[in-house]
């Protein structure tokens, strides 16, 4: 009985991420390791939950103003370059979801740092470092032959806003209604605000895509995301899928079952909230 409770209360992740990369073609123009010459063409870099520590001598965690750079941590596509992962379970199309929005993804821009200050206390005027400035198709499928376009007019950029925060919850969308200038004059504790406990990333709807005619395609779950880059070169680190509402009904019923199963949890809460008084890509 213990050990039941114990498995349902531990912390887990309630976001799926791409299980495979069903093709992958580079382009032209992709991102290049500084000194090697080596290009961000790792696959597997796009595969499960998005970096949330950069390792290495001068690495540390990924926040808005420190996002992923590594090789192993991201994956470049450059003009005319694809990329199509595969989810073993499907994302659904789900209104509900926060903002209607049904997957994120995770790429490596990051805010740019106006004050000079790189140690900490960095603030932001809301333009960004490393994002793409190029547009790209995204399109989605569940079955691999026939898919779809998210309509380009709703479909945002590919790694451009809103830069990562690996203290963030994956599973959860920043309002996309934000723009570059609501960030203007914030530090890292101003933009925490403004994501809501997200951990950033850009949000996509599988409302929005569409048939060759231009008409809703209606599609009530997809398997496969496509990116195809016209122009510049998006990186990309991951991509989540965004819980349904009954995914975080159900969490929140087995965190009360937790404090019910453990009394001193509460205790431990209460007593913890009466305590509480940038990177570059090559």
């Amino acid at each position: 009985m213990v050990v039941g409770s114990m498995a349902f209360c531990s912390p887990a992740r309630a976001a799926g991420f791409a299980d495979a990369v069903v093709s992958y073609s580079p382009g032209t123009g992709f991102a290049t390791e500084f000194g090697s010459g080596l290009g961000f063409t790792n696959v597997a870099a796009v595969l499960g939950e998005p970096s949330k520590i950069i390792p290495g001598q001068f690495g540390g965690p990924v926040d808005p103003f420190n996002p992923p750079y590594l090789r192993d941590q991201v994956l470049s596509i450059g003009a005319g370059g694809s990329l199509t992962v595969r989810f073993d379970t499907p994302i659904l199309n789900f209104p509900g979801n926060p903002f209607g929005l049904d997957f994120i993804v995770f790429g490596n821009a990051g805010f740019v740092i106006t004050n000079g200050n790189f140690s900490g206390g960095g603030i932001t005027d809301g333009s960004l470092f490393g994002a793409n400035s190029e547009s790209a198709r995204v399109l989605v499928s569940a079955d691999n032959v026939t898919y779809f376009q998210l309509s380009p007019s709703l479909t945002p950029t590919v790694d451009s806003y809103f830069p990562t925060d690996g203290s963030g919850d994956i599973s959860k969308p920043v309002n996309p209604a934000l723009r570059a200038s609501d960030f203007a004059g914030r530090d890292l504790t101003g933009i925490r605000s403004l994501y809501a406990g997200s951990a950033g990333g850009t949000g996509f709807d599988i409302s929005w895509a569409q048939d060759g005619n231009g008409r809703n395609a209606n599609l009530s779950s997809v398997s496969y995301v496509r990116f195809d880059l016209l122009g510049g070169a998006a990186e990309i680190d991951a991509i989540a899928v965004v819980p349904e509402p009954a995914t975080w009904s159900f969490l929140a019923f087995g965190a009360a079952l937790c404090l019910i199963a453990n009394p001193s949890l509460r205790r431990w809460g209460t007593s913890a909230a009466a305590g509480k008084a940038g990177g570059r890509k090559r």
